[in-house]
């Protein structure tokens, strides 16, 4: 028999990363699994600004992160869902593949794509990147649904 105690959703707070927390709270609330959100904050390179304003740094965004997550906290405890939240400084992939090893990760549900734009294209996503070198079950949600139509 599979047992799923503990999910974990990736989010970026794109729509697809909501969307995947809302299948996540599903799965977890279906299973008595716990939930484990991660928002990480990609490193940034240090660049002089020749206008001399202020550019956020990652603790600016890490802060950022961990505001933007509480609606998503409140509303999975609204349902009766315990849930962990982290806000880390790395590189996704690494991050999240590490999250799941150091969390016992039995599930890991995230957006087929999140706020990439052209660096998607040009280097992959995160999600390919999980799909590839995890070690457990990946469910990806798509950012549109819709039943396929066969015509005959």
């Amino acid at each position: 028999m599979i047992t799923i105690k503990t999910i974990l959703c990736p989010i970026d707070f794109s729509e697809p990363s909501k969307k995947a927390f809302r299948y996540a709270c599903a799965f977890a609330g279906s299973m008595g699994a716990k939930l484990c959100l991660v928002a990480v904050i990609e490193p940034r390179p240090l660049v002089a600004d020749m206008m001399l304003t202020y550019i956020p740094i990652e603790e600016d965004l890490r802060r950022d992160a961990n505001e933007e997550i509480k609606p998503l906290v409140k509303e999975a405890l609204n349902e009766g869902i315990e849930v962990r939240t982290d806000v880390l400084i790395g590189h996704p992939v690494d991050v999240i593949l590490k999250h799941v090893n150091d969390l016992g990760i039995d599930l890991l549900i995230m957006g087929s794509h999140g706020k990439t734009g052209l660096r998607r294209i040009l280097m992959g996503s995160v999600t390919e990147g999980v799909i590839r070198k995890s070690g457990i079950p990946v469910l990806i949600v798509r950012e549109t649904e819709g039943e396929l139509i066969s015509e005959k």
